[in-house]
């Protein structure tokens, strides 16, 4: 199962707590075992985490990466449609069974295509916008 994650980076930190919590309940949810999370940002994995992951960010983002060594990647999956360089959410969509929005729900962002475009592409799509969740900007 790949399920894909992504959301709005300006949380308050009740948010981020919130959020955790929900994507905890969420993932303890399924088997573990071929669990892979796919991120459109580089370095998106937990230090330490032992769950595999694909990133599919380019490494030649107008934004440095963090300093220190990459993450180690899952081998892509044969059915990927996606490939890192190209579009991101075009990368993401290809990639995942189930889509995870950690969205406010506001219309006409990249947060919103990302959304219509998964459930148009018949994507599960599970909407984490815990009551009480705020954004800082």
């Amino acid at each position: 199962m790949h399920i894909g994650v992504m959301g709005h980076e300006d949380l308050s930190e009740i948010t981020e707590m919130l959020v955790r919590g929900e994507l905890w309940k969420l993932v303890t949810g399924y088997q573990t075992y071929g669990l892979v999370g796919v991120s459109p940002w580089a370095g998106a994995r937990r230090p330490g985490s032992p769950r595999p992951y694909w990133s599919t960010a380019a490494p030649w983002r107008s934004s440095a990466p963090p300093p220190g060594p990459r993450p180690p990647c899952c081998a892509r999956p044969a059915r990927c449609t996606g490939s890192p360089g190209l579009d991101p959410l075009e990368s993401l969509l290809g990639l995942v069974d189930e889509l995870v929005a950690v969205w406010d729900g506001t219309p006409g962002t990249p947060l919103a295509t990302a959304v219509t475009t998964a459930r148009t592409r018949g994507i599960y799509v599970h909407h984490l916008w815990p009551p009480g969740s705020a954004r800082t900007s």
